[in-house]
């Protein structure tokens, strides 16, 4: 690690163009030099062979995204929250990946949290300049009262944002774990607890990485908050179990589960599901146990969430 600027003393604006031109992320693909004179079925094959090349490059950081699996899982277990911080693409795929988790596992929205440069205007509308806000990161995080508690994943993929580093600054400061997920080699200016380092090389149109480096990037998001939520008890086998009935999608949803799981039928699951007020979770654990709703969820909660857990408890019992 090298040693990292002061915070408060960093300029609020600005960063090492100097060394810009050196990124992996900004390099040229000479695999791609000659797009421009290629047809679409050419640029399809091209784009796609180095779409290919993504997994690889997150497979080479297995542990380094265990390791953050890890933060995120302990810091959820203490009542912490998941907070993603980065700028244009970044920023955008941290927040999908948050507006993601409630409807999939049933979380509360300040569970996992995104934070984009700009604000949520930035959602639909790039706003470059922001990115370049050292202090405007870690006001960012400062207002979302950052705490010990909290796990805090700087998204950059060119390894050189002041706005993430000012926020990953000010988490750090705050005591909260720290990760730094970028597609570079060696990042400077900035301490974390964990880097990720999904090496994608240089992009098919250079510097753009909301191509490969993007794609990277929701793999991991995704990797992580699906893998903490696995080991909470928020799936039952390889099904969302708690996920709330609230939708005519969900419910048709909900139902399927409960009648795969249990074995009952269409309006056997709809009774079930509305006699455990919705939750799915609640509703299996009713159906093989004979538990009322009360009882199941109690049962649910000295498991630690999990439903087979619970289940091997009853039987034990």
């Amino acid at each position: 690690m090298t040693d990292r600027p002061d915070a408060a003393s960093s300029p609020p604006t600005g960063r090492d163009m100097s060394r810009m031109g050196s990124l992996l992320t900004e390099k040229r693909n000479p695999r791609s030099t000659d797009v421009d004179r290629m047809a679409a079925p050419e640029i399809f094959d091209v784009i796609n062979a180095e779409d290919r090349t993504v997994a690889d490059a997150i497979a080479n950081e297995k542990d380094h995204v265990v390791a953050a699996i890890d933060l995120v899982v302990d810091r959820f277990r203490r009542g912490g929250r998941l907070l993603y911080v980065g700028a244009g693409t970044s920023g955008r795929l941290g927040v999908l990946d948050a507006a993601e988790c409630p409807p999939t596992f049933g979380t509360d929205p300040e569970m996992v949290q995104g934070v984009i440069a700009g604000g949520y205007g930035a959602l639909v509308r790039a706003k470059e300049g922001a990115e370049d806000d050292r202090g405007g990161g870690a006001r960012d995080l400062a207002e979302r009262n950052v705490r010990s508690d909290d796990v805090v994943v700087g998204i950059a993929t060119s390894g050189v944002t002041p706005y993430v580093f000012g926020a990953l600054e000010e988490a750090r400061g705050r005591g909260a774990a720290t990760v730094l997920l970028c597609c570079i080699p060696d990042p400077e200016g900035v301490d974390a607890d964990v880097t990720i380092r999904p090496l994608v090389g240089p992009e098919v149109v250079t510097g753009s990485t909301r191509m490969k480096a993007g794609t990277a990037t929701k793999l991991v998001l995704n990797t992580i908050t699906t893998t903490a939520m696995i080991l909470l008890g928020k799936t039952y086998e390889n099904l969302m179990v708690d996920l709330m009935a609230t939708c005519d999608k969900l419910r048709d949803r909900s139902r399927r589960i409960l009648m795969e799981t249990t074995g009952v039928d269409h309006d056997g699951a709809s009774r079930v599901i509305a006699a455990a007020g919705g939750s799915v979770k609640t509703a299996i654990v009713m159906q093989r146990t004979g538990l009322d709703a009360d009882a199941a969820r109690r049962l649910i909660a000295d498991a630690g969430g999990l439903v087979r857990k619970a289940l091997a408890m009853h039987e034990g019992e």
